[in-house]
Order: C-alpha cells, then structure tokens, then sequence
C-alpha cells in the first residue's frame, strides 16, 4: 500500500512537471528592437560613406514607423540654411530613456547618413550634440547603440 502511494505521488509530480513544460513559451522572444537591429532592412540603409554633418534647429519632433512590422521610432525636421531635413534618430523605447531630450526649437549638430527615405532626402542619425550634450546613437559603421549588447 506505502508503495502504490509513493508510485501515484511521483507519477502525479512527474505530471505535473510535464504539463506545466508543454504550456511553457519555449525560448525568449526579444521585442525591444522590433526591426531596429545591426540586420534590419532598416538599418541596412546607413551607409557610412554617405555620413556629412548638418546643424540647424529642430522644427518637429514625432513617432514614425519607418518600415512595416518595425517598433515606433523618433523622428525630427531639423531646418538648416540649406533646407529642412528629416532626421531620423532610433527606437522611441531607446531615446525616450535618454537623459538628453532632442525637442522643438533646440538647436542641434547631427552627424549621420544621408539617405532617401520614401523619395525624400533623410539623414540616420549616428550623433547628436545639443550645447555641450551628445547623444550617440551609432558608432562609425552604423552599429547601433540600443544593440551593443548583442555585440560580439
């Protein structure tokens, strides 16, 4: 009888054990970069041969989606003496937990690639310097910061 009960209670434990596992999330699925990472379409548009250096101030400051299936992304209109360029600077979860804050009327520096995004002139922000603030985004091949961890 002390036998039948030791069997039922393991077999009830080893159960247990089964189910829980079968309803499990099998491995972590990192949502952070949605898109955003080193091997995104995305980010495969930085080209570090097209990197120049704009200064102006900052007219607009919003959320873009820049592809499908991509994580918003902070995005602001910096008007130069040249024109007015769209600036591109990463993830709103990455920039949003800065300590600078890009906002309308700075005056900014931005170091980046110039791209076309969706026929228009954009720049990839690598760097931002806002007074004696830096925010920097991407080192000089493009890598971003908000993926350094992963780097090997």
């Amino acid at each position: 009888m002390k036998v039948i009960r030791i069997m039922v209670v393991a077999i009830s434990i080893f159960g247990i054990f089964l189910a829980s596992d079968s309803f499990a999330q099998r491995g972590m699925k990192w949502k952070g970069s949605s898109g955003w990472g080193m091997g995104s379409q995305y980010n495969k548009m930085y080209d570090p041969k097209t990197v120049e250096t704009i200064s102006g101030e900052v007219t607009n400051v919003n959320r873009i989606t820049p592809l499908k299936g991509m994580s918003y992304g902070v995005h602001t209109v910096v008007v130069t003496d040249k024109e007015a360029i769209s600036v591109h600077l990463g993830p709103g979860w990455y920039i949003e937990n800065q300590d600078i804050r890009i906002e309308y009327k700075d005056i900014v520096q931005v170091t980046g690639s110039r791209v076309t995004f969706e026929g228009q002139p954009a720049i990839i922000a690598a760097e931002v310097r806002k007074g004696n603030d830096i925010l920097t985004l991407r080192d000089e091949n493009g890598f971003p910061a908000w993926s350094g961890w992963r780097r090997r």
